[in-house]
């Protein structure tokens, strides 16, 4: 996912997606009884029941439009909105599909701009505790079962230190040091490491494209990545890059991934989900603290309503509303076509990051993001070919 998609949530359902209403069929034509021509009549049929005084509604009226003994259905003006509602309608379930890749995309750009303020692991830890703390809420307002149990709490703690301590820790670590655009492609290669996982702990088959993507998707990461690998002629290290601390975000995304279906097992999925956010950012508010962040260092009071705004995004709707509404999505529609639109998410974050971070590709960085991009659809053409 996604910034990709930082969080999963734990229950992989999906339904149809909601389809148009059909138009109204005319009526059958019938019969005609001679060639000559016959005037058009029009006969209103008035359906209410009523005294004779009561003027018809619209609604209640139904207009047969013929030549002679030939006549059409006519519903007149019931049916004059339904085009535009039907419109509204596809066009809100494509905002609803679409949303949460926004979110994530832009969530990185606004990440990007506030941690030199905040310092890194407060923004990481921002962003998961409260948005949790919501899902939580959430999930307890809907009837949802709590955690019980040393198995339940145990697969959620370290689900948590996994899926949201180290992914988000590391992710926030490398935003420091490369932009949100690129960052947000090395993150959403982790289904590359999945399909490896997958295979190797539940015997699942990508096929022969699949296998391609996976080759293909190494070059692509090596595109992105050995550029800034480089700066060792300089005398650093391979941890002084942002793109080495993205990708080992991205492998703790995956082995997090991997361990949805072993969680799953002790706990309410969207229970755990919302627990493992607010466990896994307290060690990194005290990493925060221990780090001496800006923002728990005294210069907290020189945050802008800007840098407040952006905080405040990055955890409700870079978290908390993101994977709500991909929950939503998830239970009515297809999710290949859902996890297909993964590939939004970094091109949402280059775009906003070129607007206003005025971030930049290489040549080398362009020809490795849209290797990778093509690689990770490979590795899911199986999936996506077989659903439909």
């Amino acid at each position: 996912m996604s910034t990709a998609a930082p969080f999963r949530l734990l229950l992989p359902l999906h339904l149809p997606l909601a389809s148009r209403r059909p138009p109204a069929s005319a009526l059958p034509s019938l019969p005609r009884h001679g060639a000559m021509p016959r005037p058009r009549v029009r006969l209103r049929l008035r359906l209410a029941a009523g005294s004779s005084e009561t003027p018809p509604q619209a609604s209640d009226e139904l207009d047969f439009v013929g030549t002679g003994t030939d006549a059409e259905g006519d519903p007149g003006a019931e049916e004059g909105p339904a085009p535009a509602l039907a419109a509204t309608k596809e066009w809100w379930e494509w905002a609803l599909l679409v949303s949460p890749f926004f979110f994530w995309g832009t969530a990185m750009v606004a990440m990007k701009g506030v941690i030199p303020k905040t310092g890194p692991f407060f923004v990481a830890a921002l962003r998961l505790i409260p948005a949790g703390a919501l899902v939580v809420a959430f999930a307890a307002a809907r009837g949802r079962k709590q955690p019980s149990g040393w198995a339940a709490w145990g697969a959620i703690a370290a689900f948590g230190l996994v899926d949201a301590a180290c992914f988000q820790g590391f992710l926030t670590e490398g935003l420091q040091k490369t932009s949100a655009g690129l960052g947000s492609v090395i993150i959403d290669s982790q289904p590359l490491t999945v399909a490896i996982l997958a295979a190797l702990f539940f015997g699942e088959s990508i096929g022969a494209i699949g296998a391609g993507g996976l080759v293909l998707g190494v070059v692509g990461l090596l595109l992105l990545e050995v550029p800034a690998l480089s700066v060792e002629e300089n005398g650093a290290t391979v941890w002084g890059s942002g793109e080495w601390w993205m990708f080992l975000s991205a492998q703790n995304m995956a082995i997090g991934t991997i361990m949805v279906r072993w969680v799953s097992k002790y706990s309410d999925p969207i229970m755990a989900t919302g627990w493992h956010m607010v466990i896994g950012g307290i060690p990194l508010l005290v990493i925060s603290a221990l780090n001496h962040d800006p923002a728990l260092n005294g210069h907290i009071q020189e945050l802008t309503s800007s840098d407040i705004l952006a905080l405040g995004y990055t955890s409700i709707f870079g978290s908390a509303i993101s994977y709500g509404v991909y929950f939503y999505n998830a239970t009515r529609g297809s999710l290949t076509t859902l996890s297909s639109l993964t590939f939004l998410t970094p091109m949402f974050a280059s775009i906003f990051g070129f607007i206003y971070l005025g971030e930049t590709f290489s040549t080398e960085q362009i020809g490795g993001a849209l290797l990778t991009l093509v690689a990770i659809y490979m590795v899911n053409y199986k999936s996506i070919v077989g659903e439909k």
